[in-house]
């Protein structure tokens, strides 16, 4: 094996102890894609101090994941087959054939919903709560009854294949949550270049996870060990 094949095992493979830490793990999706790096979290471990390091050191917009079959057992849509208005419909994205936005929520016991905690509150209760999705413990009536729409995190929908149907960052987080035993939904949120206000690119991405002591992976060798 060749030196850099074992470099993708070897980050593939620190990627899934990370998570199964808890920790976050910096995911490129692929540069002929959206060519972004998001910190992603299992969502049941993303606690306040997460928030602000996605608010301070990423930059771009919170969302959390979920699997095909939680969003069915929650009765989640796709947000652009939920709206009626025109602006809904539009061409597919240059970089993909559809977006993976379902609703925007806050858990019931936010206040405005958008602060730190109040923001750590809603994923970590969305992670328990596909947990239980998953166990036949948590349907669309308890949904609506531990969270509210509209709210600060958005939704999003795997794909019901996950890598073999599409290799996003939703997926790519997906089956890395899969492959270390945690609940199908994770935390994802682009870092942005506080510079050129685009994407960060992916050696400065690196080099923030090499001066945190965290994980950076490429999408390309998460979809060849893991799709």
């Amino acid at each position: 094996m060749s030196s850099g094949r074992t470099d993708a095992v070897d980050a593939v493979e620190a990627a899934v102890a990370a998570f199964q830490r808890g920790e976050p793990v910096l995911i490129h999706d692929a540069a002929d894609r959206e060519g972004e790096v998001d910190i992603v979290y299992p969502a049941v471990d993303a606690d306040a101090d997460a928030m602000t390091r996605l608010r301070n050191d990423a930059g771009g917009l919170v969302c959390v994941a979920v699997s095909d079959a939680v969003a069915e057992a929650w009765n989640l849509p796709f947000l652009a087959e939920a709206l009626s208005h025109p602006a809904a419909e539009s061409d597919h994205l240059d970089y993909d054939a559809r977006s993976s936005f379902s609703l925007p929520v806050n858990h019931r016991e936010t206040f405005t919903g958008i602060t730190d905690d109040d923001r750590a509150l809603t994923t970590s209760e969305l992670g328990r709560a596909a947990a239980a999705a998953v166990a036949g413990e948590f349907d669309a009536d308890a949904f609506a009854e531990t969270f509210r729409s509209p709210g600060h995190v958005n939704l999003l929908r795997g794909a019901p294949d996950l890598l073999a149907d599409r290799q996003g960052h939703t997926e790519l987080g997906l089956a890395l949550a899969a492959a270390a035993g945690q609940p199908p939904a994770v935390v994802v949120c682009e870092m942005l270049d506080d510079e050129t206000g685009g994407a960060v690119s992916p050696a400065a991405a690196r080099a923030y996870a090499e001066r945190n002591g965290l994980t950076y992976v490429e999408g390309r060798d998460l979809l060849t060990r893991l799709g």
